[in-house]
């Protein structure tokens, strides 16, 4: 019977059980699409990331939902990176290591930043921002249990891709994002007829005084219904944000999952002028949870 190690890390935590967990699959070059979404159905996991050799940069990963293949996503690359740092498959060279990560969307480039020969921090660097489709707020809002006049004044519904296109929607205030709930009908037709992989609500404002954003990622089953924390959708927020002029520094903290009860944090950085933005860096911390190995 075949066997694969595996790490179970938190992702945008500094403390096990916060953040986002993800199962981090070594060695998995002979197993095929099929047999990586049957696991991420059995993790049940936001997403599951399967490592692979690659021809073009250091090494390769896949990452998938309980539901399908994601080309880009930030958590799944924060906890790879750092399960193949803890496993020592990735050596560390002084305070800052290079990787170059091949996804589906494309290679990016993530530092590991370390100390005392231990990994503190990761940053993902994400693709260029492609702005992309915008909605109006009453063919949006409702699939989310909310009404058009819960959107922030002024804002515009839009999808931004920096990897993996997601649905931005700008809300108010902290008390129209809880009242938020996915509608299933509604939301799938929204995303049969749209052009967005997922939705990302945000507001204004963090869940501590550390953030200057807090947000809310909602998906439909079989799918976990709720992100604690979406590092792609981070990226696409902070470019939209910083776009659109909602946001005074291209530095900023980002905050998500605190009323999941698995508070997460990421440090974010939008590279460029608002009308030409180059990248998008969006950095955290993470924790080793489980150590083990998968049969099938």
């Amino acid at each position: 019977m075949p066997t694969f190690p595996f790490f179970w890390v938190d992702a945008f935590t500094n403390h096990a059980l916060g953040g986002n967990p993800c199962a981090v699959l070594f060695d998995a070059d002979e197993l095929d699409a099929g047999a990586m979404q049957a696991i991420a159905r059995e993790m049940n996991l936001s997403e599951t990331a399967f490592v692979l050799r690659s021809d073009v940069a250091d090494v390769r990963a896949r990452y998938f939902t309980p539901a399908e293949e994601i080309p880009l996503a930030g958590h799944p690359t924060i906890a790879t990176m750092f399960a193949l740092a803890q496993a020592g498959r990735i050596p560390l060279t002084g305070d800052s290591t290079t990787v170059k990560l091949e996804l589906q969307a494309g290679v990016v480039s993530v530092e590991l930043v370390a100390a005392a020969g231990a990994v503190q921090r990761i940053v993902m660097t994400q693709l260029p921002p492609r702005f992309m489709r915008q909605y109006e707020a009453a063919a949006v809002l409702p699939a989310f249990g909310l009404a058009a006049d819960d959107l922030l004044p002024g804002a515009v519904i839009q999808t931004v891709s920096t990897g993996t296109p997601q649905l931005m929607i700008p809300i108010r205030d902290h008390a129209a994002l809880r009242r938020a709930q996915l509608v299933p009908a509604l939301y799938n037709q929204l995303r049969a007829a749209g052009d967005f992989f997922s939705a990302h609500l945000v507001c204004l404002g963090g869940a501590t005084p550390a953030g200057q954003t807090f947000a809310r990622h909602l998906a439909a089953f079989p799918d976990t219904l709720e992100d604690p924390f979406t590092g792609s959708a981070t990226g696409g927020m902070a470019a939209y944000l910083w776009h659109h002029g909602l946001l005074d520094s291209p530095h900023f903290v980002a905050e998500q999952g605190h009323w999941m009860g698995r508070p997460g944090q990421a440090s974010v950085e939008v590279v460029g002028p608002r009308e030409s933005i180059s990248a998008v860096r969006v950095g955290g911390s993470a924790v080793l949870v489980v150590q083990g190995t998968l049969t099938l």
